[in-house]
């Protein structure tokens, strides 16, 4: 396919019914409008602020940043951190706004470097993606089981049982069920899903208000409390880990990045939001930057307030005991029982999102059983079948709290890996291709373009690194980071998959495009049609 000249791309017509525009739009792009546009602006954005859960993500992580750089790198290394995911947001935007489909970065990637070997990044993009979501899905789920536990633990500090295998494996199997079946009821009714959203993300919203005035207020009026120095709370410093300092400032943007990460929830909910095109972008951005602004606000209360630094550090669970030590009991049961509950919340976005990335590739040919998960269910107007499949593969991953409690934490902690790696792409192909090759979009970054795109590849690739990094230099064989083993694993799994059916079926638009000109037929009436060159995938 030539993509030096624009004839390969439908040329947008004008329309006063933007439905007509968008359907048009995302049959430019080989694929007819199978979900319902139910979400407003608002409702995506608050689904998209729920999915980063920037302030709970730190507070559930909160011993990592404080071993790695202390109040220093969580928050001027969020500082950085923000600067650098709006300039992925921003370039993730751009081509969102260029090419609007839920499969987003994978299809991008071929669009842009369209030959065998496009293709074949792009199938590895998308399973890298695909693979970031699942585990994502299951890190929410996991940390939510942990919490459940936790509240037992809160009564009883040495009941054994939150670390019994069989009774988590039974909490996180009923939580995915939960919100697998939440997803599938909620598409029969256009309002409900966006509803849901709606009221999570003002629960989210409100519950960050109540839990920063609640620490402030109880360590401000108990004698027996007292405030963190502001030395301490905006520039200490600790490195507990044995790496040097230098070192640690990187490790320590872990935390900061994996509160920022999967923004690309817009990207793969975008066929169900009007005018994507211009919608898409402005929430992706906005996600990211209010995330970081709450996550800021939470983390310096938390670093003012917490009491004992070493507990709260060498703690599973930081902010149940700093909500203990500074709260009390009957008060900090309460707020974490609602922290549950708005955590499960959140799973409910992520596992829309999820879902559909999953039929999106589906959709595209490049998973097994493809045309059996494409199908959307007529009576829930739902993939329900996209949807029970995921639900079975994250309920797959809950097996192993029978088993190696190691490995499972490599996987949850991979999920950051993985979406990075899949923003990194598109993006790099954009900049090896040229930004002149980008179909034009009502987004634009304009001549700053290509500076916010090196920015954003140079940071996907730093962090990447120091995502695989163990805690301590020299670590024992339980302390290994056995992230990079988890993810080579899942780059087999998808080397396999192409050979066995990826590289005959994968992004083979034949049939997309015959769907293409019969909806756009329908759409335009008797309007001339321009159809793209179809590429030859069989060389």
């Amino acid at each position: 396919m030539d993509l030096e000249s624009n004839d390969q791309f439908v040329k947008p017509v004008e329309s006063t019914d933007q439905s007509v525009q968008d359907a048009r739009d995302l049959a430019a792009l080989g694929h007819d409008q199978a979900l319902s546009r139910k979400f407003d602006m608002w409702s995506m954005f608050a689904l998209a602020f729920c999915v980063l859960g920037t302030y709970s993500t730190f507070a559930q992580d909160l011993n990592s940043g404080l071993t790695n750089g202390g109040a220093v790198t969580i928050l001027w290394g969020l500082v950085l951190v923000t600067f650098c995911n709006i300039c992925v947001a921003l370039s993730l935007g751009e081509l969102t706004s260029s090419m609007p489909t839920a499969l987003g970065q994978a299809y991008w990637v071929y669009r842009l470097w369209p030959s065998p070997i496009g293709r074949f990044v792009s199938y590895m993009c998308a399973w890298i993606n695909t693979f970031g979501w699942w585990t994502l899905t299951a890190s929410q789920v996991a940390f939510m089981t942990d919490f459940t536990l936790g509240v037992k633990t809160m009564f009883v500090p040495d009941w054994s049982g939150a670390s019994t295998g069989w009774l988590e494996f039974v909490i996180y199997i009923g939580f995915v069920f939960i919100l697998t079946l939440i997803n599938v009821v909620g598409c029969r009714h256009e309002k409900t899903l966006p509803w849901i959203n709606n009221f999570v993300g003002v629960w989210f919203t409100g519950l960050f208000v109540v839990l920063s005035l609640v620490l402030l207020i109880s360590v401000g009026v108990k004698k027996d409390l007292s405030f963190q120095p502001a030395s301490f709370a905006f520039g200490g410093w600790i490195n507990a880990t044995g790496w040097s300092d230098g070192v640690v400032w990187f490790t320590g943007l872990v935390q900061a990045a994996y509160g920022l990460t999967a923004f690309d929830s817009v990207i793969h909910m975008v066929e169900e939001i009007p005018s994507p095109r211009t919608n898409a972008p402005k929430v992706t951005y906005m996600a990211v930057l209010v995330g970081a602004i709450t996550g800021f606000i939470f983390m310096l209360v938390c670093l003012f307030c917490i009491q004992d630094v070493d507990k709260v550090s060498n703690s599973d669970l930081p902010f149940i005991d700093l909500m203990l030590e500074t709260i009390g009991l009957e008060g900090g049961v309460t707020l974490i029982v609602l922290f549950i509950f708005n955590g499960l919340g959140q799973g409910i976005s992520i596992l829309t999102t999820g879902s559909r990335l999953t039929w999106g590739f589906a959709r595209d040919g490049g998973m097994l059983f493809s045309r059996y998960l494409t199908h959307i269910d007529t009576t829930w107007k739902a993939p329900v079948r996209a949807l029970w499949f995921q639900g079975f593969l994250v309920g797959l991953v809950g097996i192993l709290y029978l088993f190696a409690n190691t490995v499972l934490q490599a996987i949850l902690s991979v999920s950051t890996i993985a979406l990075t790696i899949s923003y990194a792409l598109p993006i790099t192909a954009l900049l090896v291709v040229g930004r002149d090759k980008l179909p034009p979009g009502q987004f634009h970054l304009g001549r700053l373009g290509v500076v916010i795109n090196y920015i954003s590849v140079i940071y996907c690739i730093i962090t990447t690194i120091f995502f695989f990094f163990p805690e301590m230099p020299n670590p024992k064989p339980g302390d290994m980071n056995f992230a990079i083993a988890v993810f080579g694993v899942m780059l087999v799994i998808a080397f396999s998959f192409w050979f066995i059916q990826g590289n005959r079926t994968y992004l083979n638009t034949e049939e997309a495009i015959a769907e293409m000109v019969q909806a756009q037929r329908m759409e335009t009436a008797d309007q001339p049609v321009e159809v793209p060159r179809q590429p030859d995938t069989k060389k």
